[in-house]
């Protein structure tokens, strides 16, 4: 076995034999300029004579099935050897004899560098204007208002990572869509992040991209499976905040209608007892986008620490306890609105303020019970320990 290598570069490969003598040819360039130690690792599912050219031009190469590009990052993870990892595409599109200033910018401890074609240098006819003007520009913003994050392209191909960080990501990604992953699992996990203006360059003479290949709704399909991504693996997005704001809102409208004047004047608006029900929808609807939120992070695990405290707070005797007693108090305080109900022949003439705050109790507390028992069964399904006795973590 040769001494362990400073840097990996891994990189798929289908079917470019026009193209992957050379391409390996520079990657030996980059680790030589670099002044590193380094492996160059081609994950292949060609049918041509791409793996026989990259290996005798001195890349290992690992055979897999033809499953996707982000999959062919998957199947890398066993026989990357370096502490760093380049990955990009082999296609001479990405100039990887400059692989020094991602090296430099690991060894800085930046844990994700990501190249930037937008702030660096595009050669003409290299990246349509579709892409260049609408969709990378679109896609990145979408991805930056939802996480946080400030990259410029998050399709860029050209990226570094130390490999215990990529590993922490746990691709799941079989496609396109790895790329969009890869970046927002490097937002929610606070990775120390850098980006570099690089040089992108058009395909060589002979040599159709696979989106090309691919037909023209390619591109399109593409940017679509990286919005599904995006939104996958947040849903909290949509759900926490808007869901916590219509909780409050509706309780804090309730409790203006349940305990002063009616009908309450809000400027031109005049809020009677029937405005109650907008009150109770409200907080009953919030309620739950706020609940599946935090369901859909404990399912994500992206924040471990956050899912304790998920289950600390919910824990089952306080869960239960406090949904039994809401469910009781709804039903106390719709005593004598059922009563009147059916001594008036089931017809249903006046509703009380207390009827309807029986209502929001009973159905609050509903959801508060089995809110916690699905928090607790997932917590056992998933193997979480029980932080509030043990203190560990996962």
């Amino acid at each position: 076995m040769t001494k362990k290598p400073r840097v990996s570069i891994v990189v798929p490969a289908l079917n470019e034999e026009i193209t992957i003598g050379e391409f390996v040819d520079w990657c030996k360039e980059g680790l030589r300029r670099a002044r590193v130690t380094g492996e160059i690792l081609i994950i292949d599912s060609s049918t041509d004579r791409t793996p026989r050219i990259a290996a005798a031009h001195g890349a290992r190469v690992v055979k897999v099935s033809k499953r996707g590009l982000g999959q062919a990052y998957i199947d890398a993870l066993p026989h990357i050897r370096g502490e760093y990892v380049i990955m990009g595409d082999c296609d001479l599109t990405y100039d990887f004899r400059e692989i020094g200033a991602f090296v430099r910018k690991l060894e800085e401890g930046f844990e994700f560098v990501i190249g930037s074609r937008l702030r660096g240098r595009i050669e003409p006819g290299a990246m349509p204007g579709l892409h260049r003007y609408f969709g990378t520009p679109l896609t990145t913003w979408i991805l930056n208002s939802m996480y946080g994050s400030h990259y410029s392209d998050i399709h860029c191909g050209l990226r570094a990572m130390r490999t215990d960080a990529l590993r922490r990501l746990h691709l799941e990604s079989r496609s396109w869509e790895y790329a969009s992953e890869m970046v927002l699992k490097a937002a929610q996990l606070k990775l120390k992040t850098a980006e570099i203006p690089i040089a992108f360059y058009k395909d060589r003479e002979g040599r159709a991209s696979h989106h090309k290949r691919s037909g023209w709704l390619s591109p399109w399909l593409a940017g679509w499976i990286n919005l599904k991504v995006m939104f996958l693996y947040f849903p909290s997005f949509f759900l926490k905040g808007p869901g916590a704001a219509g909780l409050v809102l509706g309780l804090l409208l309730f409790a203006l209608l349940a305990l002063g004047a009616t009908p309450l004047r809000l400027g031109p608006l005049a809020l009677s007892v029937h405005s109650m029900f907008l009150a109770i929808t409200l907080a009953v609807v919030g309620y739950a986008a706020f609940q599946m939120s935090v369901l859909a992070e404990m399912i994500l695990q992206v924040n471990p620490e956050r899912t304790e405290r998920y289950i600390r707070f919910f824990a089952y005797n306080r869960g239960v306890l406090a949904g039994v007693l809401l469910v009781a108090a709804g039903l106390f305080l719709l005593v004598d609105f059922s009563w009147e109900y059916v001594q008036n022949g089931f017809t249903l003439r006046v509703i009380s303020k207390s009827a309807l705050a029986g209502l929001l109790s009973l159905i609050l507390g509903f959801q508060t019970f089995t809110f916690t028992l699905v928090v607790q069964l997932l917590a056992a399904k998933l193997a979480l320990p029980e932080p509030a006795k043990t203190g560990a973590r996962p």
